[in-house]
């Protein structure tokens, strides 16, 4: 079988893709990583295959210029629900997203992704879920297609709120600028837009169940396995904290894409360093750079993966992040996130909060006596590991990657 990979141009989320990219890699099946050219060092570093197609996006100078974007009300994708609003703000809402976002992304890689998908023919394209290029492309090829998530199914979510609120709208009010791109784009190629190429044959889902929205979709659930880049273990790792260890990390996007983080982490740590805990912060080197020296129980580090140092620690502290939020999840760590509103960012916080496996705040709230004292409240309350070793639990019952490939064949073969 041949498996076209086709993610949001983003390092990130190409992350997300690698465990599975590589389960089907080692059983034995053809892989191609297909992205904008900036990314093939992102790939080829993985050992995958990079296929570069298009040309790059560059909106980060944009997303730079604006960061008040992530908490605009159109950014927000968690209260999207159907009764959480209705069809009028869910048109405007694709007005918006369409040509400032998602076309943005897609558009630059289309019409390369398209030539790519016909002369390999692929048998199934696993895109990113607003990486609505995957769909066209596997349409015009005529393999089977899916979506693999980086969040809690909120845009598959917002579509069956909007198709559902349309059935009450008079035919000459029903307009719909999401269809009405994709129609544009796929006209070349003789593809239209229908709701299964938004939302492909079937989505593979990692998050927990207890953690999904309400969803009608194919979904195939599949353990979320942590690739956070380049990974050493390093020799104090294999160390015993002598007392709890909390893991702060920023994570990369808020400083590479949207010209810095959204809170102040040299205050924060200093205000953490007051617990009876050890503090290491997991930064990139643009942001270990700004710190002074720092408390006697506070370490910054630079170039160490999540998933070596979380499995080390009490609590974690983080920005929201896909990457962040599941690397904790797997390993039973409770989270305080100090999120924007941006994608599900809310959504995927409130629910983490509800589970009793963590805090969340909007960046604006995060001040560093509340962070100190709801991080305190992890460490000290046990209900807290309890709960997020229940949702541990919960993801380990779900198949690995590895586990699912005979159940992508058969799906891909039914096409």
């Amino acid at each position: 079988m041949r498996v076209l990979f086709a993610g949001l141009p983003e390092k990130s989320h190409v992350f997300t893709m690698v465990p599975l990219a590589w389960a089907l890699t080692a059983a034995g099946h053809e892989v191609l990583m297909a992205n904008a050219p900036s990314l093939n060092e992102t790939v080829t570093g993985t050992g995958l295959v990079a296929a570069p197609i298009g040309t790059d996006h560059h909106l980060h100078h944009e997303m730079a210029m604006a960061r008040e974007s992530q908490d605009a009300d159109v950014a927000n994708w968690s209260r999207l629900g159907y009764g959480d609003v209705d069809h009028a703000s869910l048109v405007e809402r694709y007005a918006v997203s369409v040509p400032y976002g998602f076309a943005r992304y897609n558009d630059p890689i289309l019409d390369d992704l398209v030539a790519l998908a016909r002369h390999w023919r692929p048998d199934l394209v696993v895109h990113d879920p607003i990486a609505y290029a995957g769909g066209i492309a596997a349409r015009a090829c005529g393999a089977a297609h899916a979506r693999l998530l980086w969040s809690a199914d909120v845009y598959g979510q917002a579509r069956a709120t909007f198709v559902e609120l349309a059935r009450d709208v008079s035919e000459d009010q029903r307009a719909d600028p999401l269809a009405d791109w994709i129609d544009e784009r796929g006209r070349a190629y003789g593809v239209r837009c229908d709701e299964e190429l938004l939302n492909g044959q079937f989505t593979l889902d990692t998050l927990p169940p207890s953690l999904r929205p309400p969803s009608e979709l194919h979904q195939v659930s599949m353990r979320y396995v942590p690739h956070n880049g380049p990974a050493v273990q390093w020799e104090w790792l294999r160390e015993e904290p002598k007392r709890p260890r909390v893991c702060v990390t920023l994570g990369r996007t808020n400083t590479e894409a949207y010209g810095g983080d959204y809170v102040d982490v040299e205050n924060l740590l200093r205000a953490l360093s007051r617990l009876d805990a050890e503090i290491v912060a997991a930064l990139v080197p643009e942001q270990a750079e700004q710190l002074d020296d720092l408390p006697a129980n506070v370490l910054a580090v630079s170039q160490v993966a999540l998933s070596t140092l979380l499995p080390t620690c009490s609590a974690v502290v983080h920005h929201g992040g896909w990457g962040s939020f599941s690397t904790a999840l797997v390993n039973a760590v409770p989270q305080l996130a100090m999120s924007t509103l941006v994608a599900d960012q809310e959504l995927r916080g409130r629910s983490l909060e509800d589970a009793g496996a963590g805090f969340f705040l909007h960046h604006t709230d995060a001040d560093p006596d509340r962070v100190t004292d709801l991080t305190g409240r992890l460490l000290e309350d046990p209900s807290h590991a309890a709960a997020a070793r229940r949702l541990r639990d919960e993801s380990a019952a779900m198949p690995t990657p590895h586990a699912i490939v005979p159940e992508l064949e058969r799906l891909a073969a039914a096409r």
